[in-house]
């Protein structure tokens, strides 16, 4: 019983901390491994073993507000995110059709994504 109580008082648990140490920078200054990100995310090409575990993932960070993300994941996904709004919109507008097709999490996320707007 003990351990039932322990678990159920424990925070929820994080995402993986497997994939922590990728170096974004390198994937967002790389056309190349930043499409073949997308294009597995997209479902328009081969998963790496990271960009599989992205793919997995990222809804249900979407959905609850990245609750499970390190913060190393946070803040990968505050760079990617400003990369992405300022530097590749298009691939922005392809990600957010796949993932947020009724736009609830543009809504939700707006005040965030404003801020980053403009700052590279």
């Amino acid at each position: 019983m003990a351990c039932v109580a322990v678990t159920w008082a424990r925070p929820e648990s994080t995402y993986t901390d497997k994939w922590d140490n990728i170096n974004v920078d390198e994937i967002l200054e790389s056309n190349r491994l930043l499409k073949g990100y997308v294009d597995c995310l997209l479902g328009k090409g081969r998963c790496t073993p990271d960009s599989k575990a992205l793919k997995e993932t990222l809804p249900d960070a979407l959905e609850h507000e990245c609750v499970k993300c390190t913060g190393k994941q946070k803040s990968g996904a505050d760079k990617v995110i400003r990369h992405l709004v300022n530097k590749r919109p298009d691939l922005w507008k392809e990600l957010a059709v796949k993932y947020d097709p009724d736009n609830i999490y543009q809504a939700r996320y707006k005040d965030k994504i404003d801020a980053v707007k403009g700052s590279a």
